[in-house]
């Protein structure tokens, strides 16, 4: 699948998306669009799929169950992906997975720009659950 990891890398950089981080035996860059509010984005090319994972924040320490009953609601609006929470619990983040067979750049794209939009619709109110 090595092929498939270096289209991702060509879609990215077609994307003018800084990659800042890769491992090749891993498959996995890191990519950051800070003009798009976009920072240490994961980009896991785990065959079959590929992973998107950005961390969002820490899960607040107070009003969690208001906290997640909003963070639902937010993924029903979501056009790709989901705010989720890490296996320990701890964190919040925005995951994606797509194909990797037939992936094009458009669905790489999309995915990538429905976090930006989930990051430009919502980061204010997330980040006052975090005050």
């Amino acid at each position: 699948m090595a092929d498939k990891f270096e289209l991702v890398k060509q879609y990215l950089f077609e994307m003018n998306m800084n990659i800042i981080d890769e491992d090749k035996s891993e498959e996995l860059v890191v990519v950051d669009d800070e003009e798009n509010g976009i920072k240490n984005l994961i980009i896991d090319c785990e065959s079959p799929i590929v992973i998107l994972e950005q961390v969002i924040m820490k899960v607040p320490a107070r009003n969690k169950e208001i906290y997640f009953k909003r963070l639902l609601q937010m993924n029903r609006s979501l056009v790709h992906g989901a705010f989720v929470m890490d296996e320990n619990g701890e964190l919040i983040l925005f995951r994606d997975t797509l194909q990797l067979e037939n992936l094009d750049r458009n669905e790489l794209e999309g995915s990538i720009h429905a976090l930006s939009m989930a990051l430009t619709e919502y980061g204010t109110e997330l980040l006052e659950f975090s005050a």
